[in-house]
C-alpha cells in the first residue's frame, strides 16, 4: 500500500512539474489517501547535487493537491535556484517525502537538545524569536554529526553558529520517502 502511494506521489509530482512545460504527462493511479490532509516535501537532485526542495511541515490541505504545489515551488520559486527549465526536466529526480506531524520536545539546554537527536530518524525544526529551519531526515546522510548537524540547522533558521536562547523551541518529525530511479 505504501508503495503504491510512493509511486503516485512521484507521479503527480513529476507530472505537475511537467505540466508547466506542455510535457506529456503519466498516467495518475488513484489513491484514497490523496484526498487525506498531509504534509510533504518534494526534493529535486541533478548528477546527485540539490536542484530544489520545497515543502509542507503541517498537513492543512489534500496531499494530492499538496504534492503538486510543492513539485512546482521546488522546480521554479525554490530562492536558492532559478526556474527549472524544460532541458533540465529529463535528468532531474524527483523524491518525494510524507511527514509525521510534528512533535515538540523537551531540553535542558543546546547540549542536551543535541543529545536526544536521532540521527537518520528525525527530521528538526528550530523555532525561535520568529524564526524557523528545517531540515529532512535525509540531511542527516551529508550531516551525520548531531552537533553539525544542529549547527546548520541554526545557520538556516537564520541565526550564527554559536546561537542559543532559552526561547529555542524544536521539534522532530519523521518521513516516509520515495524516490525516482537515477537519471542519466
Amino acid at each position: 500500500m505504501l508503495d503504491e502511494l510512493g509511486n503516485a506521489l512521484l507521479i503527480r509530482a513529476r507530472n505537475a512539474i511537467a505540466r508547466e512545460f506542455g510535457v506529456a504527462e503519466q498516467p495518475e493511479p488513484d489513491q484514497a489517501a490523496l484526498t487525506q490532509a498531509g504534509a510533504t516535501f518534494v526534493t529535486l537532485t541533478q548528477h546527485g547535487q540539490l536542484r530544489g526542495c520545497i515543502g509542507s511541515l503541517e498537513a492543512w490541505r489534500p496531499l494530492d493537491q499538496d504534492i503538486r504545489a510543492n513539485a512546482k515551488a521546488a522546480a521554479f520559486r525554490d530562492p536558492r535556484f532559478n526556474p527549472l527549465t524544460r532541458n533540465e526536466l529529463d535528468h532531474t529526480r524527483v523524491e518525494v517525502s510524507l511527514l509525521t506531524p510534528a512533535v515538540p520536545f523537551s531540553f535542558s539546554d543546546e547540549t542536551d537538545a543535541i543529545r536526544q537527536m536521532r540521527p537518520g530518524i528525525d527530521g528538526m525544526i528550530l523555532e525561535c524569536h520568529g524564526r524557523r529551519g528545517t531540515f529532512l531526515p535525509q540531511v542527516w546522510e551529508s550531516l551525520p554529526d548531531p552537533r553539525q548537524f544542529f549547527t546548520h540547522l541554526k545557520q538556516k533558521a537564520g541565526f550564527t553558529t554559536d546561537f542559543w536562547s532559552p526561547d529555542v523551541k524544536l521539534y522532530r518529525y519523521e518521513v516516509q520517502k520515495w524516490k525516482e530511479p537515477e537519471k542519466s
